[in-house]
């Protein structure tokens, strides 16, 4: 059986993960991890303790930084949208 992690060291795991995977500086993953916590993403994690493990501590850091790759592509299609409008 997997061990059990409070929230707060679920989200530490989570946010050390994306530092370790991605090479992410320790700020980014902070904030990345802050982000998610405020659109409610770890309410789960946190009504159910058996969703708080390493396991899932690494396919939560893989979903957030994939998450975020997503946000970051759309925004560069749309800027370069806009800029293709803008031209004489």
């Amino acid at each position: 059986m997997a061990t059990t992690l409070t929230y707060e060291a679920f989200l530490d795991e989570v946010t050390t993960l994306l530092t370790e995977m991605y090479d992410m500086e320790d700020d980014a993953a902070i904030k990345l991890v802050m982000q998610a916590q405020d659109a409610e993403y770890f309410v789960i994690h946190d009504d159910q303790p058996e969703l708080r493990t390493l396991e899932q501590a690494k396919k939560d850091a893989v979903a957030l930084h994939t998450a975020k790759q997503n946000r970051v592509q759309t925004q560069q299609k749309q800027q370069k949208r806009v800029a293709v409008k803008k031209r004489p």
